[in-house]
């Protein structure tokens, strides 16, 4: 998601966005720092973003499915970079009928997605279930690698409501 046209929204929490036919924003961008600061920045955004368009009722999945990989960012990315200020970046965009959740990182390494095997007692392991839940909440979800280094993962929720 560019950032070209950046608008502030509030001081707290910093927001890019696209204008949409009638005005309506259709992206936001916030950095994420890498705490638990950062993590809980990083929900209060995503449910205010979602919100603002109307979209309360996938509030939360979309914090979940936002935790989880950013989660995974800062555990297996960040750690794998240069010195320096380690950059992670979350990424909502509205679509038709869809929401796009991004998390870009500085690592190159791709996901790994281990499905729970019954037989072997993985359900019952105390790490690496994230993108499972995010492969159970997302209609697709992905991984592109960034043109100069890193990667950004991706889910799509459907914006339509569950009941």
């Amino acid at each position: 998601m560019s950032e070209a046209g950046a608008t502030s929204r509030s001081e707290e929490l910093p927001y890019a966005g696209r204008p949409a036919l009638g005005g309506r924003p259709t992206a936001a961008v916030l950095r994420v720092a890498c705490s638990g600061e950062g993590f809980a920045r990083a929900r209060v955004f995503t449910r205010d973003t979602l919100r603002g368009w109307s979209l309360d009722h996938r509030g939360d999945d979309a914090v979940l499915v936002i935790t989880e990989l950013i989660s995974n960012a800062v555990t297996h990315a960040v750690p794998s970079t240069a010195a320096g200020a380690p950059e992670v970046r979350l990424g909502l965009a509205l679509g038709p009928g869809a929401l796009t959740l991004t998390v870009s990182d500085p690592g190159d390494n791709a996901p790994v997605f281990n499905p729970f095997n019954p037989s072997d007692g993985s359900a019952l392991r105390e790490h690496g279930r994230g993108l499972c839940i995010v492969d159970a909440l997302a209609e697709e979800w992905g991984w592109t690698p960034r043109p100069s280094a890193g990667k950004t993962v991706w889910a799509t929720l459907s914006t339509r409501s569950l009941t």
